[in-house]
């Protein structure tokens, strides 16, 4: 029987910029007034745990304990229970009980949101037993980046088609080149999902190309609140079975096969990943996800797939002046890429999967213009991250390269098995050496001379038209050349996000300031066609000066999440000009 609610994110507390300011380290209790419900933060430094002040044992309240000298433990009230909140592991009686996190999220203002995901663990409603799987049955094929092609039975499907053309407007190209039979491949599935919006993800070029042959092929999104395909319309690609489905419900494709979007814990407005069972056998795909589930996940899966590589920012390599030396971007990269690597070895020993695939990092700043950013932004390398899971479990990890199979009932059954994993014929391209800019590149470059840029109150009808105002914040904005040198002609202005004004001059206030250098056939298409600002910042497209040194997250989060759904109505604003 299928569930008859979807999963929701549930906000159990709220706490104010002050009241995150004032949180000391260690233990922190807090009840929320409205509900009479108490909950447990622990903060280390910068890091926050969270959790119910409810004992799993019979329901009692935790209290400090008193005998603890490091501060990281509480004690129930009712049978003297003791609880580590660093760990978030029962201590008395040792090895009993694992308290149930929470996921911690800060909103827009520097305030926190302690969220709770219902229900928790969807994929136990109505368990399979796994069942015995033919030699063949269920095989994986990677064809490149986040894109798998999954045989199941008789039915195919297919995750995350970027397989031609660039992500990001012209930041990120291909690394590995795909099978020559992909859009085969990609017109014999059954089914496609898409995890998020993003252009590595959602490639537009990608699915024009399938469209073509397919327009009706079946294609399953999540139920998020910026919708997957909120830009279908104006991209011009003819799909007609897009279906949107709630998160934490089972999707039924035959007696044999189902599949499970879940949202992430941090960002659930845009990102999912999913569970993929076959005949009980469960495949884990959390793809780019910062928390998939809350931190809530199945164990002992079939196969586990995720990202690893890092480099998915502009921060800090697009940023410059005060501390942004190259010496202190190389520490900070090689830092933050060796905190990547930790917490995947560490997720992949919590959950021990059965084998283990890293994807969804294989994209390389191939454009000339971005040889600093290629240079500068050093990934994650999958073979390290294989061998550090090895040292601490029995794992056994897979390094994709294209065209190359895992059977999963011989990998099952024996991971020495020579037919397990069928590696592309020998002389298969590998690595991309060349890239198609030309045709890409002209569509950007088609929007720098484009009439609304005639008038300069397009920058008025812009910035009304996005719709962020009553923030603090002025924004230098520029337009440049490929060498991010000003563009002849180019627009140079400031906007006052106060008051939504576009002075000539700072406003003598006190106020943050920001100043973001764009590449003038990006940062023109983007307005033309009211697209989101990731193709300007994840993109490499921008560099950029902030003073003070603080990220506004209100700001880049409207600009790269919140923009109206509808392009602005340029049409309107020519005729009004001329």
């Amino acid at each position: 029987m299928e569930r008859s609610f979807e999963q929701t994110a549930e906000i159990l507390l709220r706490l104010s910029p002050v009241e995150v300011a004032n949180l000391k380290e260690g233990i922190n209790f807090f009840r929320n007034k409205s509900t009479g419900q108490d909950y447990i933060l622990y903060k280390n430094k910068t890091r926050l745990k969270a959790c119910k002040n409810m004992c799993k044992h019979q329901g009692g309240l935790f209290i400090k304990d008193i005998e603890d000298l490091d501060g990281r433990s509480v004690r129930c009230t009712k049978h003297n229970w003791k609880l580590d909140v660093s760990t978030m592991k029962y201590t008395n009686p040792p090895g009993s009980f694992c308290q149930d996190e929470l996921v911690v999220e800060m909103d827009e203002e520097n305030g926190l949101l302690l969220l709770e995901l219902n229900p928790p663990n969807p994929w136990d409603s109505e368990p399979r037993a796994p069942e015995h799987l033919a030699f063949g049955e269920v095989q994986v094929t990677y064809l490149t980046h986040a894109c798998m092609d999954l045989k199941l039975g008789d039915k195919r499907m297919v995750f995350d088609p970027w397989l031609m053309g660039p992500a990001f407007a012209r930041g990120w190209w291909l690394l590995h080149e795909p099978p020559s039979d992909w859009l085969e491949r990609l017109c014999r599935a059954d089914l496609i999902y898409i995890s998020h919006m993003h252009s590595d993800h959602l490639s537009y070029p990608t699915l024009k190309k399938l469209a073509e042959r397919r327009p009706d092929i079946p294609i399953y999104v999540g139920n998020t609140e910026r919708p997957v395909f909120w830009n279908l319309n104006q991209s011009g690609v003819q799909l007609t079975n897009i279906n949107v489905v709630p998160f934490g419900i089972w999707q039924q494709v035959d007696e044999n096969l189902r599949f499970m979007i879940l949202m992430d814990g941090i960002h659930p407005e845009m990102d999912t990943c999913i569970i993929v069972e076959y005949k009980g056998h469960k495949i884990l795909n959390t793809v780019d996800c910062t928390r998939p589930n809350g931190g809530r996940l199945p164990e002992n899966v079939a196969l586990m797939m995720s990202d690893f590589a890092g480099g998915a920012s502009g921060f800090p390599m697009t940023f410059s002046g005060g501390k942004f030396t190259e010496g202190w971007k190389a520490q900070f990269i090689k830092t933050e890429r060796k905190k990547l690597l930790n917490y995947k070895a560490r997720l992949v020993k919590k959950l021990q999967p059965r084998i283990y695939c890293p994807f969804a990092g294989y994209f390389v700043e191939s454009h000339p213009s971005d040889k600093y950013i290629k240079e500068t932004n050093i990934k994650n390398d999958p073979d390290e991250l294989n061998n550090l899971i090895k040292k601490n479990s029995d794992v056994v990890t897979w390094t994709p390269r294209p065209g190359a199979t895992l059977d999963l009932s011989r990998m099952l059954k024996d991971p020495t098995d020579s037919k397990g994993i069928i590696e592309p014929p020998e002389g298969t391209k590998i690595y991309k050496d060349s890239w198609d800019f030309g045709p890409y590149l002209e569509i950007l470059n088609a929007a720098v001379g484009d009439a609304i840029f005639l008038h300069s109150s397009w920058i008025k009808e812009y910035f009304t038209w996005a719709g962020f105002k009553d923030y603090n914040l002025v924004v230098r904005m520029i337009e440049t050349d490929e060498d991010f040198s000003p563009f002849p002609g180019g627009y140079d202005y400031l906007v006052d996000f106060l008051d939504l004004s576009f002075p000539k001059e700072r406003p003598s206030r006190e106020h943050a300031y920001e100043e973001i250098q764009s590449r003038v056939d990006v940062i023109r298409h983007v307005v033309k066609n009211g697209l989101l600002w990731d193709d300007l910042y994840i993109g490499f497209q921008t560099r950029l000066q902030r003073d003070p040194d603080i990220y506004h997250h209100l700001f880049w989060n409207h600009f790269q999440i919140k923009l109206p759904l509808t392009p602005p109505n340029w049409r309107s604003f020519l005729m009004h000009c001329g």
